[in-house]
């Protein structure tokens, strides 16, 4: 931790739907290390602050540690509903709806969005989801096969952070 350079919206897999957009990063902690230290504590902070939550879920599944992932919905146009169980990931030849969805954001219940208004929650999925692997995000009729791409740049970052963990410091 603290040697990664990766933005949010380096990992983030977008799907652009009429008047709202979608963006889904996993919270996964070998891929979080990777974002700068100021991204990282932010996303370490929302899964400590939903600690909790999260437990009850993980009892209620059989003590499987369920995925996480950080899921934000924003209004591009004024008045837009979503429904936030449409958000299926397939990873492996299997489709992936949530198990539990965390409100971060006051009215997410509300399923509605002004312009510009960001709503967020953190999804719990099974854990099978191989992040190791391509694999698709769709949202209502969009889908984006953008995980490959954002391999390749999560792959180059851990030999940069290696290298860079590696050096000796300055001090």
């Amino acid at each position: 931790v603290g040697f990664g350079t990766l933005r949010q919206d380096d990992i983030a897999i977008r799907i652009e739907l009429q008047g709202l957009i979608v963006r889904a990063i996993p919270l996964d902690e070998n891929l979080i290390r990777l974002l700068t230290p100021d991204s990282y504590r932010a996303l370490r902070d929302l899964q400590e602050s939903n600690k909790q939550a999260i437990a009850a879920v993980t009892r209620r599944t059989g003590g499987r540690t369920p995925d996480l992932w950080y899921v934000s919905f924003y209004g591009v146009e004024p008045d837009v509903h979503f429904s936030p169980m449409e958000l299926v990931i397939t990873s492996s030849g299997r489709d992936f709806r949530a198990l539990e969805v965390l409100p971060l954001s006051s009215g997410f219940g509300e399923q509605r969005l002004t312009q510009r208004e960001t709503q967020s929650a953190i999804y719990l999925f099974d854990e099978a989801i191989d992040l190791d692997q391509p694999l698709s995000v769709a949202f209502q009729s969009v889908r984006n096969d953008d995980w490959e791409t954002i391999l390749t740049r999560v792959e180059r970052e851990r030999a940069l952070v290696r290298a860079r963990a590696s050096r000796p410091s300055d001090h």
